[in-house]
């Protein structure tokens, strides 16, 4: 079976977006192209083996690939056999047996509280459209943990300042409904005033649009983060991930239940989000250091 048929199912029934549909694409292909090239007598990637899968990986790693990329092309592999044997094309998956590489877990050290409410109540933002949408933003990361693609394609009509939520499509196409806070609340709310009193329309329904009425791109908000992240942390990692994981990790400082945060930040699973938990162990050793009754003592 050729590789278009599972793209298809992809894309028309698992509502993968375009770019992870192109991801899956460029994996397969370079996979099938390795094995045209090491084992021209092979009849397609859906009759391979193990071994050969195997040659692969070892190709993959001598060419520079980190342990989290094989693992993650592998991945897509092991979607596409398993969806040849729902199919009848094959009986078993040649990945069957294969347990991921083993890496080291890269936790993004977070920004500090005092660090993100520097940036927040900072005083360096431009007096006009330009800088209430760069603060208006960066606000938004860290009271409500938005991914990046969201924020780009938050609708205005998904927003409701009268009653404090913010409908959020994340991945795969899943929404979820967000609380607003009321300062979060405030600040959408001049940002829409500016954009009136600067006739700043958009085209496409964004909530977020540039000065010009542009879509934002995705280097303008990484951009955003990075400048004035950089007028207050030494950090290595300034990036709109990295604010979106403070925001977990601040909400765990304070005591709020993982399960919370899981849908907060629109996880599928609880496990997506438990490794938010290493970067607040400092906390939890020293509540427990003040409250086992054998350190009381």
């Amino acid at each position: 079976m050729p590789i278009k048929p599972f793209l298809d199912y992809l894309l028309l029934e698992k509502n993968y977006s375009l770019h992870t549909h192109k991801a899956y694409q460029a994996n397969l292909e370079s996979f099938q192209n390795f094995i045209q090239d090491s084992q021209p007598e092979t009849e397609g990637i859906e009759n391979v083996s193990y071994s050969e899968i195997r040659s692969w990986i070892a190709d993959l790693i001598q060419q520079g690939n980190s342990t989290r990329t094989v693992n993650r092309k592998l991945s897509v592999l092991r979607s596409f056999y398993k969806f040849l044997v729902r199919n009848g094309v094959i009986e078993v998956s040649p990945l069957k047996e294969h347990k991921a590489l083993k890496m080291a877990a890269k936790v993004p050290l977070p920004f500090s509280e005092e660090e993100v409410k520097e940036v927040l109540e900072g005083d360096s933002y431009p007096d006009n459209y330009l800088g209430v949408l760069q603060k208006t933003l960066l606000n938004l990361f860290y009271y409500t943990g938005i991914r990046r693609s969201e924020l780009i394609d938050l609708k205005r009509t998904h927003v409701d300042l009268d009653n404090r939520t913010m409908k959020v499509l994340g991945k795969r196409n899943k929404e979820r409904l967000v609380p607003l806070l009321p300062a979060m609340s405030k600040q959408l709310t001049e940002l829409v005033k500016r954009q009136e009193e600067e006739q700043i329309i958009g085209e496409s329904g964004r909530f977020f649009i540039s000065p010009k009425g542009k879509k934002l791109t995705e280097a303008f908000v990484y951009e955003t983060v990075k400048k004035y992240f950089s007028e207050v942390t030494t950090k290595i990692k300034k990036s709109p991930h990295v604010l979106r994981h403070s925001f977990a990790s601040h909400l765990l400082d304070q005591g709020a239940g993982i399960n919370a945060i899981k849908e907060l930040l629109g996880h599928s699973s609880v496990a997506a989000t438990q490794h938010y938990t290493h970067s607040s162990m400092s906390t939890i050793k020293s509540v427990y250091k003040k409250a086992h009754p054998r350190e009381r003592k």
